[in-house]
């Protein structure tokens, strides 16, 4: 890409996309297009057409996505499937048809089989049963992987898919019920120790491994594979390290300064025991990670106490 190249980032105002822009314009990049959801519904066929005739993009950034926690992707599936089908779809086609010279296009690590071998390699796609807690979700992104290797073979295309692992960062969800395990519990741990509570119950048995990036080392990548990468096949980013979510639960806890107790409820859902990436193909590609896993932590809640202040002004988080 060069640093006029005129680049459209789908999903630019959530946490990814807007990871993306942010690297984008710190790295000099200055034909930048973006559209909020009122300017262009992408699940809109016909609208998602008009735009990429009209722009004409030359390099496509597709983080717009429908995403969730583990409550949402088992409570909501038609709308995940569906959603998702839909925006990536109408991206990944209007893209070819327009002659777009690149797309990446960002997965979920929930494509791979619940019970894989770990750490999980590239190829282990589609060779089990998915987690059902997150499956239509996992279905619509592995038809978006399918769908860019599809036009790669037929059209010539060089659409690339990536598959980063669980995120965190700065622009994240923090609804108790619909986020993420990250979000969710930093601001489970703020409010309890703002209302000087003595303990914090927590989801599942703390047992499950999962593994964190940063998603501004996410977006980093991103942009590397977009200058160094132009393969059908589909490449992990990640750390190439998990922690249990006790374990997380203790990190979160130190860097807010609760000082209670930790419940855990293990009648709620677990979701898959152990997610973890091989990153050794980003590796030998030449990019790895920068933020360990405590410093993230420590800016991610810096991001949420000043979201949370924001939006007390604007009547409350």
């Amino acid at each position: 890409m060069k640093k006029d190249s005129k680049i459209f980032v789908a999903g630019h105002k959530g946490m990814v996309g807007s990871a993306i822009v942010r690297n984008l314009q710190l790295e000099g990049f200055t034909n930048i297009i973006t559209k909020t959801k009122k300017e262009l519904d992408l699940s809109n066929q016909f609208q998602v057409n008009q735009f990429f005739n009209l722009e004409r993009p030359e390099y496509v950034f597709l983080a717009a996505a429908k995403v969730g926690g583990i409550k949402a992707n088992s409570d909501f599936k038609a709308d995940f499937i569906y959603q998702n089908l839909m925006i990536q779809t109408n991206i990944i086609n209007a893209s070819h048809q327009t002659g777009v010279k690149k797309l990446l296009f960002l997965g979920s690590s929930c494509i791979y089989p619940k019970f894989a071998t770990q750490p999980l390699k590239e190829e282990y796609l589609l060779s089990g049963h998915l987690e059902s807690s997150n499956d239509a979700y996992a279905i619509a992104k592995i038809a978006g992987i399918k769908m860019c290797q599809s036009f790669n073979q037929q059209y010539g295309t060089n659409f690339i898919s990536v598959m980063p692992t669980n995120l965190y960062g700065q622009g994240d969800n923090y609804h108790l019920e619909n986020s993420h395990v990250m979000p969710a519990l930093i601001r489970k741990f703020h409010e309890a120790k703002s209302r000087g509570d003595v303990e914090v119950h927590i989801w599942g048995s703390g047992k499950p491994m999962r593994e964190f990036l940063y998603v501004d080392d996410l977006s980093e990548a991103c942009l590397f594979l977009m200058s160094n990468y132009n393969d059908s096949e589909i490449v992990n980013i990640g750390t190439g390290e998990d922690i249990s979510i006790k374990n997380l639960a203790l990190i979160i806890k130190e860097v807010i300064g609760f000082s209670g107790q930790i419940i855990y409820d293990p009648s709620k859902p677990d979701g898959t025991p152990r997610k973890l990436l091989d990153v050794s193909k980003i590796h030998d590609l030449g990019w790895s990670h920068k933020t360990s896993l405590k410093e993230g932590i420590e800016l991610t809640y810096k991001h949420f106490l000043n979201e949370s202040l924001l939006l007390t002004k604007m009547g409350g988080i």
